[in-house]
């Protein structure tokens, strides 16, 4: 939904519409993700791109980057934290091409998609709950 001289949010400005979006989650699921560091950057980064097979970075929206629950263990030695990446250059030409959409909307389903990865989800099961394409 956008209007033509609406400026778009600068990277501050898509960081308070992620911390929005997080705090409106349900309380168990913010206490479930509590650990994971939220981070918005403009593009992946090389190195994020490296392991995803050749996937354009326009194409990226968000990256859980971590051990997701299901698969932490407490004999895990210096477990690293969990990190959730939202990359707000592809989440712009998403939000623009499709037209039926707001950006805070968009923010949110980026962010649940990933959030739910650091649940244990796979892709199939994020799909029974989020029909997001439809």
């Amino acid at each position: 939904m956008r209007m033509e001289n609406t400026p778009l949010p600068s990277l501050a400005e898509f960081e308070a519409v992620t911390a929005r979006a997080f705090a409106a989650l349900p309380a168990d699921v913010q206490t479930a993700c509590a650990g994971v560091i939220l981070r918005v950057e403009d593009w992946p980064s090389a190195d994020q791109l490296s392991g995803l097979d050749a996937m354009d970075a326009a194409d990226l929206t968000g990256l859980y980057d971590g051990v997701p629950l299901t698969e932490k263990s407490v004999m895990d030695t210096e477990p690293r934290p969990d990190f959730v990446w939202l990359f707000r250059r592809p989440i712009l030409a998403e939000w623009a091409e499709r037209g039926n959409v707001t950006i805070p909307e968009l923010v949110n389903h980026v962010l649940v998609h990933e959030l739910a990865h650091h649940l244990g989800w796979s892709d199939d099961d994020i799909a029974e709950v989020d029909r997001w394409w439809e």
